[in-house]
């Protein structure tokens, strides 16, 4: 099953569990209920609509744990990445 998919029925099951209809979410989220019924049976939808959702089902706080680099394997590695700049392009 695809990511968006996975989100969209994840984001229907909580519409469903609290008794609201596309048209109240889509209300609260600020979106059209037409997008919101694409998001649903798709999966498919602009990432500025799912965070909509998101904070409509009050779960946007979760966004903030994607794409975080991954733990420090050493106290090395954490101190150099506390010290040394990001990098703006990639080596490969």
């Amino acid at each position: 099953m695809e990511v968006g998919e996975s989100l969209a029925q994840r984001a229907r099951a909580l519409r469903l569990h609290r008794g609201w209809t596309r048209q109240t979410l889509a209300k609260r989220a600020g979106v059209t209920e037409s997008s919101l019924k694409r998001f649903e049976n798709t999966g498919k939808a602009s990432l500025e609509l799912v965070m909509k959702i998101a904070y409509a089902l009050g779960r946007l706080t979760e966004f903030n744990q994607i794409l975080r680099p991954p733990p420090a394997q050493s106290i090395e590695e954490l101190e150099q990445r506390g010290t040394r700049p990001l990098r703006k392009r990639g080596k490969i």
